[in-house]
């Protein structure tokens, strides 16, 4: 069974995230993100989601242990909206208050093909909540999918297999969010 661990940035639906990996066969647990990372590795991890958060990643410099995740990490890790903006800031890039905060559902446009977005089609319906996004993306990803007001949804980073998500895939209005886990799984499987 592939095992992939939730980490708590503080975010409102951290237990979705995990409920819905529960749901799809995934071993699954919640870490704080004051965990060590060789405390997940023990464990013999396959993947890391990096939830959202209450924090704003555009004011706070620090999310817990996500830089030793993603400073060690040799497995597929996936953030969603807080866990998304912090791996841009992470990796070069910038988080910023958005011009246009989103809330509630705003329709995605996949701009590219991915693994993460396998049998999804090129527009769908997503759940935002957000006030910050990634406003410059880092040299080292690519953007999959933007929506009207915000141009980096979905990123991709060009080597390692990391993946950030501003949207909620986690929340039932989100229209293939249950496939885009199913996809992140299957990367953690290889």
């Amino acid at each position: 069974m592939v095992r992939i661990y939730v980490i708590d940035n503080g975010g409102q639906w951290t237990h979705r995230e995990w409920r819905t990996l529960r749901d799809i066969d995934v071993d699954t647990k919640i870490f704080p993100n004051t965990t060590p990372f060789e405390e997940l590795d023990n464990e013999n991890i396959d993947g890391l989601v990096l939830s959202g958060g209450a924090p704003s990643v555009a004011l706070e410099s620090k999310l817990g242990n996500c830089t030793e995740y993603l400073e060690k990490a040799y497995f597929p890790i996936l953030g969603i909206c807080a866990g998304h903006q912090f791996m841009a800031q992470f990796f070069g890039g910038e988080a910023a208050p958005s011009k246009v905060p989103e809330l509630g559902k705003i329709e995605l446009t996949l701009l590219k093909d991915d693994m993460l977005f396998e049998g999804v089609p090129k527009k769908s319906i997503v759940w935002e909540s957000h006030n910050d996004e990634v406003s410059v993306l880092p040299k080292t990803f690519e953007v999959l999918g933007e929506s009207e007001s915000c141009k980096i949804q979905a990123m991709r980073h060009k080597e390692k297999p990391f993946y950030g998500l501003q949207f909620h895939p986690e929340v039932e209005h989100t229209e293939y969010g249950e496939q885009i886990f199913k996809n992140f799984v299957n990367m953690c499987k290889t």
